[in-house]
């Protein structure tokens, strides 16, 4: 019997600190080499805040407060053949100072001017920019 394939759930949380925002490259997964939020699958019965304060703390260490929805896009990854749907939530820091917790999927934490974000950019990223949303409007 074939198998059906289906859209995964990401979560991506767009931390913010003193107008900036907290960016890492990711490394061995897709989208390697291109920058993105701290974020990753949401996993069965957990709700989006939940999984955006689980991945937070487990990718950086930092702990963070006032979650709100943002934005979602929908992403087909054709190299990959992966399809995504990626929820964004903004979240604001409250504590802690990044930390590479997850050497294997990432490269290091930075923080960034929504004017200036690094490139490239992760696929869902880029197509949140593509369609106008800022964090700080």
């Amino acid at each position: 019997m074939e198998q059906i394939k289906r859209p995964k759930v990401g979560v991506g949380v767009c931390i913010i600190k003193n107008g900036k925002v907290l960016m890492s490259k990711r490394k061995n997964a897709h989208g390697e080499g291109c920058w993105s939020f701290p974020g990753g699958h949401l996993e069965f019965g957990e709700s989006i805040a939940g999984c955006a304060v689980r991945e937070t703390g487990e990718e950086t260490g930092v702990t963070i407060k006032n979650i709100r929805d943002w934005v979602y896009t929908n992403d087909i990854f054709e190299a990959e053949d992966k399809h995504y749907i990626t929820i964004y939530v903004i979240a604001d820091h409250e504590s802690g100072e990044p930390q590479i917790l997850e050497p294997e999927k990432c490269e290091g934490w930075e923080w960034f001017e929504w004017e200036n974000l690094p490139s490239p950019l992760f696929l869902p990223l880029r197509n949140v920019l593509k369609a106008g949303h800022n964090p700080f409007a």
